[in-house]
């Protein structure tokens, strides 16, 4: 069953996003060569607490840590370790938060100093992969219409969505129905309606799009080890169109946002006021 929220819920939703979209903008400000993936794990954690919320992904069926933190093959699932972030590798920073029952989820790629060419184009067109998708997020379209916006966006660049992920509905459990898939299946999906919240967040691969998971039962990696990139947002659907939900209070005032960056509480596309 795909839950329709309320308003009260929307509210306390966005309050669970806000949080989110902070503290990975901080942790991802983090990012350098000769960091550790578990200091990220730490100050995010410590973070999100004096938010006022709990990292949602920890004890997560089990997961260990408050964020995942995959590097270069690792696609999504990798656990904060000492291993220490080098000069050319890209980083997966994937952030879980609960506020008052509601939860928020936000990802996003960033690069460890200079990265060569491949991964920052490798970079880029997941990112315009989820904001293709977020414009195919709204009242009337089906799921499908998302999945076919992601995959386009991913393949007109040459590179490959990774079919074993998806995203989801998320509401007061961090995955929730529907799937979200970032490519095109034999079902259309349910239709899209004002009050569903997605997760939609596209994991794109340089090469191949088969993956396996680690010994350690969580970290997932592309088969011929290839870097991988992964970007999401939390979108609430609305009458006129998408809101997104895991944006920074500070991007709300900046002027000349790009269209993936809208203020809080404003339609998809549309630019922030002074």
């Amino acid at each position: 069953m795909i839950a329709i929220r309320s308003p009260k819920e929307l509210d306390l939703l966005r309050e669970a996003n806000r949080i989110a979209a902070e503290v990975l903008k901080k942790v991802a400000e983090m990012v350098r060569p000769g960091a550790s993936t578990e200091e990220l794990d730490q100050e995010a954690e410590e973070l999100i607490r004096a938010s006022g919320a709990t990292p949602s992904f920890k004890g997560y069926k089990g997961y260990p840590c408050s964020i995942c933190a995959s590097i270069d093959e690792q696609v999504v699932h990798g656990i904060p370790s000492e291993r220490r972030l080098v000069e050319g590798e890209i980083v997966s920073i994937d952030i879980g938060t609960e506020y008052r029952g509601y939860c928020g989820d936000a990802a996003l790629t960033v690069p460890v100093g200079e990265v060569s060419l491949e991964k920052r184009r490798l970079m880029q067109a997941t990112r315009r992969s989820l904001e293709s998708g977020v414009r195919a997020a709204r009242a009337g379209n089906r799921i499908v219409d998302i999945s076919r916006a992601v995959q386009t966006e991913v393949e007109l660049n040459g590179f490959s969505v990774i079919r074993q992920f998806v995203g989801h509905g998320i509401g007061t459990s961090p995955h929730e129905e529907p799937q979200v898939p970032n490519f095109v299946s034999d079902s259309p999906g349910p239709q899209l309606r004002a009050g569903m919240v997605l997760a939609i967040e596209p994991m794109v691969s340089a090469s191949s799009a088969e993956v396996e998971i680690l010994e350690d039962m969580w970290t997932a990696v592309t088969v011929d080890r290839q870097p991988a990139a992964h970007f999401e947002h939390t979108v609430a659907i609305r009458d006129g169109g998408p809101e997104i939900l895991t944006l920074c209070r500070s991007e709300a005032i900046e002027r000349g946002q790009q269209a993936i960056e809208p203020a809080v509480g404003t339609r998809y596309g549309e630019r922030a006021s002074d």
